[in-house]
């Protein structure tokens, strides 16, 4: 502001202007920033690394199935000096892995097309041509290297080729690796689909977004949760109408969500996510004086417990309880707080107080923070910090349709190499 805009100020606004620049700055615990954005504290201040006083070490456990075993055996005692011969019976008193890379180098299969010369009419025949001779000349496992290196090690275009040329000895170009990308994409496509069909007979769904890159442009990456499925989605827009298409007009029976207006409204019943609003509380703490957040913060600590009892509870005992909670809301919400701050966070618990305890009504059906969405989205957030978005739409909603099917086969206990490298075959 000018100087001529603060003289204008009347006395009030100026003292809420330096009482909001006096406020603290929100940390990843106050608020839904990164811990990496956090301000890191000064060596001399900093816990010491390593292993704590007491605690007990931890070893790596010996292979299931070793390719070779080595035996060492004694060959001379060291009392008498005598030989041992190598035919004693011997019994191990120790064991210890050693593990080794194989040399990596590819492997390469020419395919040679030969013409043969009919002996009983002299025509030429020509052997038919393989498939090798059509489309790529990398091979499927290939394929599902370099998709799992840019999707789930976030390794950019460049630093892959890089990479294929100093481990592996293979010259392969940027335009090559886009290529291969694109091919392994579309067998993901399938399998995405018929993932969405899944989500949409869901009883319960959660979603969340976060910004980013497509094209230069702002775009969103959306993600939906159910118990067994997990959808991710690439957008340009941030509107509902991404959760409709998404769903394809069915409706579950609990919606799990932030606050975004966008995301409400898609299920019979919602639940909004109240570690969102336990951050809110958090800073409320640090900035304001008025009673209100710590009043908050005590009612969200009883609904917490709650949660944790939720599957003990009998369904008397949870009404009982839902209802002192709902009451104990409402006389905290009848407070009419002397900043605006904690005025801004009491209309936010007034606007969400009818989802906020959706949860007791459906005893181990939802949880009551969005924190699986959060973590599902997590590894999209640090391939965008890493590359800074994609060049292509196709690359994004390929993206998405990678995700897609491994995080889905990822509950069932197998890992993303595993599930490309199944997909691929």
């Amino acid at each position: 502001m000018s100087r001529d805009e603060l003289n204008k100020l009347s006395k009030d606004e100026l003292v809420e202007l330096v009482l909001k620049l006096q406020r603290p700055a929100k940390t990843s615990r106050t608020s839904s920033r990164p811990p990496s954005s956090d301000k890191k504290e000064r060596r001399d201040k900093a816990r010491p690394g390593g292993a704590k006083p007491g605690h007990k070490g931890h070893f790596r456990s010996l292979h299931d199935d070793p390719d070779e075993t080595v035996d060492h055996r004694p060959d001379e005692c060291p009392c008498c000096h005598g030989k041992l011969d190598g035919s004693l019976a011997g019994g191990v008193i120790g064991e210890y892995d050693e593990i080794e890379l194989p040399v990596l180098k590819p492997f390469v299969r020419r395919h040679r097309r030969l013409a043969v010369s009919c002996p009983h009419c002299r025509a030429c025949v020509e052997a038919p041509l393989p498939d090798a001779a059509n489309g790529s000349p990398f091979g499927p496992r290939l394929h599902g290297l370099a998709l799992y290196l840019k999707t789930f090690q976030s390794v950019s275009f460049a630093r892959l080729a890089g990479m294929f040329g100093d481990v592996f000895g293979l010259k392969v170009s940027q335009g090559a690796l886009a290529n291969m990308l694109r091919r392994s994409h579309a067998r993901f496509v399938a399998g995405k689909r018929e993932i969405i069909q899944r989500l949409r007979r869901a009883s319960m769904v959660a979603s969340d977004e976060t910004g980013i890159r497509i094209e230069g442009l702002n775009g969103y990456h959306w993600v939906f949760l159910s118990r067994t499925e997990v959808v991710h989605e690439a957008q340009l827009s941030r509107a509902a109408q991404v959760v409709r298409d998404v769903m394809g007009g069915n409706k579950p029976n609990i919606w799990l969500s932030d606050g975004y207006s966008a995301q409400q409204n898609h299920g019979s019943h919602h639940q909004t996510c109240l570690a969102h609003l336990a951050r809110d509380v958090a800073y409320g703490l640090e900035a304001s004086d008025d009673d209100l957040p710590f009043r908050l913060k005590l009612w969200l600590d009883r609904v917490f417990a709650s949660a944790r009892a939720i599957e003990t509870d009998a369904a008397s005992t949870l009404k009982a309880k839902k209802r002192q909670l709902e009451n104990t809301l409402a006389d905290i919400l009848r407070a009419r707080p002397g900043c605006e701050l904690a005025e801004a966070l009491r209309a936010k618990f007034a606007r969400a107080s009818p989802q906020l305890l959706t949860f007791m009504d459906f005893p181990g059906e939802v949880e009551i923070t969005n924190n699986a969405s959060e973590r599902a989205l997590r590894p999209a957030v640090i391939q965008r910090k890493n590359t800074n978005g994609f060049r292509s739409m196709w690359a994004a909603q390929g993206d998405c349709a990678v995700r897609t099917v491994t995080d889905t086969a990822k509950i069932s206990g197998q890992t993303p190499f595993q599930t490309i490298a199944a997909t691929l075959a």
